[in-house]
């Protein structure tokens, strides 16, 4: 059984990884005497790490750090200093590329952040873009001009805004979908009809995978990405 630890920008999260399923994991309650493998990832805090792997290391537990690399089997990385690219960004692309193997892909994971990765069906990372993520763009907004508001409820949809509460969380929503939208477009060969998947993570994916038709939404996508690496940088 594995341990996977994510350390994100507000949050630390964790599954147990045993035939290929994935279960939570509370913490503060783990299964140590089960667990024979912790690989983590971690773009926040670590220091929220430090019991966690305390306790592994006390119980002779090999530890393992993701890292992102220039290649990783047949996927390439975009980046030229590659210690510039976001682990979680890397390890979304790896759960895409493993998951859709020989499909274009756009990997976007809606957090804090808004990132948009544009994968070829060869496995090349063609680059991406980060986003402020919905609620720091309407938060931005509000708290630097004077007439602009939000009402604390009303919802994100795709339509015109009729009052500056909708005006401004719409608005918000369909930049973001148009950035999606521009990011197909680097994918696109009039040559050739090619599938491309669009796989959404993170608070906000499920919200977005409902704007585009024949999208997944994978809240574990990241987690899956962090076993898939491990396993990759076994055999590479």
């Amino acid at each position: 059984m594995r341990l996977l630890i994510d350390v994100g920008n507000t949050s630390l999260k964790a599954v147990l990884w045993h035939n290929e399923q994935a279960q939570p994991a509370d913490i503060n309650n783990l299964p140590w005497l089960q667990i024979t493998e912790v690989i983590y990832a971690c773009v926040g805090r670590s220091d929220l790490l430090n019991d966690i792997l305390a306790q592994a290391v006390s119980n002779n537990i090999i530890c393992f750090e993701a890292k992102v690399t220039k290649t990783l089997g047949n996927l390439v990385c975009a980046y030229e200093h590659v210690a510039n690219l976001g682990i979680d960004r890397w390890l979304a692309l790896i759960a895409g590329f493993t998951l859709y193997p020989n499909t274009a892909c756009i990997v976007v994971d809606a957090g804090t952040a808004t990132t948009i990765d544009v994968l070829s069906s060869e496995g090349l990372h063609l680059g991406g873009w980060i986003l402020p993520g919905l609620d720091l763009m309407t938060s931005s907004l509000t708290q630097n001009t004077q007439r602009v508001f939000d009402d604390g409820k009303t919802p994100f949809t795709n339509e015109l805004g009729k009052n500056t509460p909708n005006g401004l969380k719409n608005g918000a929503l369909v930049a973001t979908i148009g950035a999606i939208e521009q990011a197909k477009l680097h994918l696109t060969d009039k040559k050739t009809e090619q599938k491309v998947q669009i796989i959404f993570a993170g608070g906000y994916g499920l919200l977005l995978q409902q704007q585009f038709e024949g999208s997944i939404f994978d809240s574990l996508l990241v987690m899956k990405g962090l076993n898939y690496w491990h396993q990759l940088s076994k055999t590479t």
